[in-house]
């Protein structure tokens, strides 16, 4: 498959412009946050288009990652960005440990406790200032923190993530 057509996984978004000068504010979803510049094939999905994307500068503002793509000449360019995800294919990603996972390949996989009680399926992450947590959807929407503690075990073959957690209230 080529890496035209591979999945894309997404790594972080445009949030803001940054300045008059073309600058966006972005979220990294990757650990460290200035990973996302070391991937050199980005690209920009932006209302259902999808383009690769050049980043000419970077910087930080406020902790938080800013950059300047190559063609955005201002800020009404930049504004035009906001929302924009930004992704690689899934071929330019690193080979992941035994017990490593990329997020993106969860999605969908069905969520059941120690005992095999079904709780419902991934359906994403969210982050917070404490821990990731893994939102499930099944009979309601359940939140597990997508840590070592909760996250037994996933399954790839099965699509299955066994986790410790009662999803009974208090």
């Amino acid at each position: 498959m080529a890496d035209s057509e591979a999945p894309l996984v997404v790594l972080g978004a445009v949030t803001a412009p940054f300045g008059i000068k073309g600058w966006v504010k972005l979220r990294s979803d990757t650990d460290p946050a200035d990973r996302l510049f070391e991937y050199a094939d980005l690209r920009l999905l932006h209302r259902g288009s999808l383009s690769r994307c050049r980043i000419e500068a970077r910087g930080r503002s406020g902790g938080r990652l800013t950059a300047k793509f190559a063609g955005v000449e201002d800020r009404d360019g930049a504004a035009a960005l906001v929302g924009a995800e930004l992704g690689v294919p899934r071929t330019a990603l690193p080979a992941q440990g035994p017990r490593e996972h990329y997020r993106a390949d969860l999605i969908g996989f069905r969520v059941v406790d120690a005992s095999g009680r079904e709780l419902g399926s991934v359906d994403h992450f969210v982050d917070t200032p404490a821990h990731p947590l893994m939102v499930v959807r099944g009979r309601g929407e359940l939140l597990i923190p997508a840590v070592p503690r909760h996250l037994r075990r996933v399954d790839r073959d099965a699509r299955r993530v066994i986790v410790d957690w009662d999803e009974s209230p208090g």
